[in-house]
């Protein structure tokens, strides 16, 4: 059995391992599986006692456990990717157990399972190889090498995963171009909850890659994993001093220099692993990265098609200028309490602050009458204010945002060859906060027969530039730009928090032919995720942008000023608190309407049996899931002056109705699960599985609330949250074949189908009612029809070292991931007339290619990564789809190998400045959404191992 470690220093742990804790029983052979410089533990090699055929994968220690061997003489084999197959002799005496440890990989091979990029390769190889279900892994070398700034873009590399960007960086994980909110990932076997207050998906940029050891994407699943995934089961573990037999300390200082942004930023990390005795060890790390950027965007929307052609009623034109900064550290200690017990306890603490301005000025040019469009001639479209009034805006966004996850999870494992219980407790929370911004200060003028002219030129459909005329003064004098108002965040706060505790038996009962194991097992979770927003809005006459004018801007697509200062807003705000005028209907009525608390509680239990021999296993079962929410949320009504009251009488003043609504909910699942893992051949592994898996709704989604708007002619316009969504209901199937090369490499190719009911999307109503509340028009989430995903996905990994000198050197790596995902959703919410999508942010085509070169001292790496189109936000109908453009990118490594303690490193980050862009297809053609781009990165610095 493949099974992890876990260390726990708690009494209940203590004493269940003494329970089982007792002496090897005579005929057992155990051992660890050591590199042939003794210096890291080779997790997932497989040894097999010849004469028997019974085979034992080494775990993270390297340890492996033969129970109940006759006495006799025998012959251990032993395979690892990458490395010569070892044969070792060994004795077993009766009554008594004896001791074997195995190094692999003599002078010409041991530096492929210790340094670089080719142990990273056999590392990653052989764990998949001796994995269960389909997956996929990526390990770092053992001095601790990972070449990516965060999680989310170290996934970036394996078969059939890729990641949205934000602001140019890695953030959410799509695993076989699926939603990335159809993932579930943990951390040291803690399922982490989302900072965010609108998803359940983790963005792992929060996450340091520096602290990391290893990343597994499972994309099968057994009875015994949770089974809140349709994507897949994204595994993180940190460092462990078991994984290494020398003890571990490297230091890492880099510096990054952005083309945009003209700034060098710090980066450095420490990472320690000590074995303090045989029996106890500490390890840990702690990294430090703070990051300055610019991204310039421009975004439209409001898209009209008149008879002459398409233009927007929106344009805004977006300067960004960032600066984040990422603190992680991990601290684990390893406990082997006896020969059959071990114990840990891993904790992981990672903080992450987003400081972002934002300079805006947009062109809300308003809800032209049919008889007054604006003049279009071929690609441009012209606005005079002497025909419709328009408006200028002109404002500026000081926010600072803190997130935070923090875990501590406590276990461990008793394994006496007949019995083995795992056991582990956790605690996670993750946090957002945001207090005290301005966000945003907002400046505008209505132009209204002033003679200002602007025109729009769409023949890029990336960039539409405008040009004014007439009245240019007006429109590039700041004085003429009084406050609209300021938007001030006293508090936006979301905090996500799980408790659990799961316990694991299994009975191996050995045969002549294989091991046949009994397992159960139990878990809780006890969730609970609220959000809490306090804003104000504030206005005050005679203040105007020339109050708080920038020196001028950053932005490279066209001139869009006068823009403000970066902070002379805030001061001038917080200088002159007492003059500014609070508006309290929308005070109140924007501090409301995203307010939400739920619980969720989930039980879990699973029995499985597992047939393993020397070429099948298999692994069938059922796993029962039982969840129960309580929810909380707040039907918001905001009256206009002159609406009518729900009691009767007319509004005085703009009047706020905030009535608090509770709901709950439970439901079952029963979810059977057949793993087959079949090796014909030593070279050759054959998988297949079909399993029923599940996923929640956002939580966000489920609060019974109403957020609307009335007008005082008693139009309704809003959005309702939906406490009866039902979860993503899924059957899969996989099946996958592997040939593993006689070298350092394999070839895959994997299948996939899922047919999905359930699946949630947010459509728009007109006329209608629910929950017993009227409405005009309202976006109201709702569980769609059936959805079909199929695909296959194809990798390739070889180190050609067949090839004559120099070329021995070379390295790829390269995959590729078809997926076909389609559903039906409801047009204007009507159930009986439906229309085909692609499910949401689903890509098609998904591929990588990495090509390294490493010899000596010289390790290079140039990889590129693509993703297809996918849908972002469903329309009013398929031209008014949001769709994101496909994405392809390049990055390159340098490293230069000083010494045996001194490396040097040079990185460049999105050479080709690979960029983001959103459109429609109105009219047949593509009109933007939303476009930014974000210039190259480069890094240097040092890596040095003490």
């Amino acid at each position: 059995m493949n099974i992890r470690k876990r260390c726990l220093v708690s009494s209940a742990g203590i004493a269940l391992a003494a329970t089982f804790a007792t002496p090897a029983i005579a005929g057992d052979i155990v051992g660890t599986v050591l590199d042939a410089s003794e210096t890291i533990a080779l997790q997932a090699a497989q040894v097999r006692i010849v004469e028997l055929d019974r085979v034992a994968t080494t775990q993270r220690d390297g340890s492996f456990l033969f129970a109940d061997v006759p006495a006799g003489e025998y012959t251990l084999e032993v395979t690892y990717v990458g490395a010569p197959t070892v044969r070792q002799a060994v004795s077993v005496p009766a009554d008594r157990f004896v001791r074997a440890d195995i190094l692999l990989g003599g002078d010409s091979s041991r530096e492929i399972l210790v340094v670089g990029q080719s142990a990273n390769l056999a590392s990653a190889l052989s764990r998949k190889r001796g994995n269960d279900g389909v997956s996929d892994v990526l390990t770092r070398d053992a001095i601790g090498q990972f070449p990516d700034q965060n999680v989310a873009e170290s996934l970036r590399r394996l078969p059939g995963v890729n990641v949205l960007n934000d602001q140019g960086e890695g953030r959410f994980v799509s695993v076989r171009g699926l939603d990335p909110e159809l993932n579930a990932t943990s951390l040291n076997g803690v399922r982490l909850p989302a900072p965010e207050s609108d998803v359940r998906s983790v963005a792992l940029d929060v996450i340091s890659s520096d602290i990391i050891e290893s990343i597994e994407i499972k994309k099968s699943l057994t009875p015994d994993m949770d089974a809140d995934t349709i994507g897949a089961s994204i595994e993180i573990e940190t460092t462990s001093a078991f994984d290494r037999r020398k003890d571990l300390l490297t230091a890492k200082v880099e510096g990054s220099y952005n083309d945009y942004a003209d700034h060098v930023s710090p980066k450095g990390s420490i990472d320690f692993a000590a074995r303090i005795s045989d029996n106890f060890g500490v390890s840990g790390g702690v990294s430090y990265y703070k990051r300055k950027f610019e991204t310039d965007n421009v975004e439209a929307d409001g898209w009209v098609e008149a008879d002459d052609g398409i233009f927007a009623q929106e344009v805004q034109y977006r300067d960004y200028d960032v600066e984040r900064e990422r603190i992680s550290a991990t601290l684990n200690f390893d406990v082997r309490a006896s020969d059959t017990t071990k114990l840990y306890a891993r904790g992981v603490w990672s903080q992450f602050d987003d400081q972002e301005y934002r300079r805006r000025t947009t062109f809300d040019l308003g809800d032209f009458e049919e008889d007054s469009p604006p003049v279009i001639d071929g690609m441009t479209a012209t606005f005079d204010d002497g025909e419709e009034e328009y408006t200028v805006e002109r404002d500026i966004k000081d926010r600072f945002e803190r997130q935070r996850i923090r875990s501590v999870a406590i276990g461990g494992e008793t394994d006496t060859g007949g019995w083995v219980a795992k056991y582990s407790a956790s605690y996670a929370k993750s946090s957002e906060i945001e207090r005290g911004s301005l966000d945003t200060t907002q400046f505008e003028r209505d132009f209204d027969g002033d003679g200002l002219i602007t025109t729009f030129d769409y023949s890029d459909p990336r960039v539409p530039l405008y040009q004014v005329s007439g009245n240019v003064d007006a429109f590039t004098d700041a004085s003429e730009y009084p406050l609209n108002d300021v938007e001030y965040t006293r508090l936006s706060a979301s905090q996500d928090e799980e408790w659990a505790a799961r316990l694991d038996l299994a009975r191996n009962i050995i045969t002549d032919s294989g091991t046949f194991t009994v397992q159960g097992g139990l878990k809780g979770r006890w969730r609970d995720k609220r959000y809490n927003k306090d804003v104000e809005f504030y206005e005050l006459d005679g203040y105007t942008l020339a109050d708080v004018l920038g020196k001028g801007q950053t932005y490279r697509l066209t001139d869009i000023s006068p823009v403000a200062d970066y902070t002379r807003p805030t001061q001038f705000f917080h200088d002159n608190f007492d003059q500014f005028a609070l508006v309290e209907a929308d005070s109140q009525f924007d501090s409301a309407v995203e307010d939400y608390s739920i619980s969720e509680d989930v039980l879990a239990g699973y029995l499985l049996g597992r047939w393993d021999s020397a070429t099948l296993r298999v692994i069938g079962g059922v796993r029962y899931e039982r969840t129960k929410n309580d929810i909380v949320g707040n039907n918001v009504l905001l009256v206009e002056e002159g609406g009518q009251l729900p009691g009767g009488g007319e509004a005085e003043e703009d009047t706020v109705l905030v009535t608090p609504v509770a709901s709950e909910r439970d439901y079952d699942h029963w979810l059977p699960s057949l793993t087959v893992r079949f090796e014909p051949q030593t070279d050759l592994v054959l998988r297949a599985a079909a399993y029923r898996s599940l996923v929640r709704p956002k939580l966000s989604k489920l609060p019974p609330r109403f957020v609307v708007e009335e007008n005082d002619e008693g139009e309704r316009e809003g959005a309702f949250g939906n406490p009866d969504l039902l979860p993503y209901e899924a059957w899969n199937f996989d099946a996958s074949a592997e040939y593993y090369f006689s070298g350092n490499g394999a070839v895959s190719a994997a299948v996939f189908y899922k047919d999905i009911k359930n699946f949630i999307v947010d459509t728009v109503r007109e006329d209608g009612e629910y929950r017993g509340i009227a409405f005009d028009q309202a976006e109201i989430p709702i569980n769609g029809e059936s959805a079909e995903v199929f695909g296959a996905e194809f990798s390739i990994s070889q180190k050609l070292d067949m090839l004559p000198s120099p070329l021995d050197g070379l390295l790829v790596q390269a995959n590729y991931t078809y997926t076909d995902a389609t559903g039906r959703v409801p047009i204007d919410g009507d159930p009986d007339d439906l229309r085909g999508i692609m499910l949401p942010a689903t890509s098609k085509h998904t591929a990588n290619i990495a090509l390294g070169y490493e010899k000596g001292p010289v390790s290079l790496r140039l990889a590129g990564t693509y993703r297809d189109k996918y849908l972002d936000e469903l329309g009013d109908d398929a031209t008014e789809d949001r769709l994101v453009d496909d994405h392809f990118q390049l990055d390159l490594s340098a490293k230069y190998r000083v010494n045996d303690n001194v490396q040097v490193f040079y990185e460049w980050v999105n050479i080709n400045n690979a960029k983001y862009f959103a459109y429609n297809t109105l009219g047949a053609r593509k009109n933007l959404y939303q476009f930014e781009e974000y210039g190259w990165t480069m890094k240097l610095g040092a890596r040095v191992n003490f």
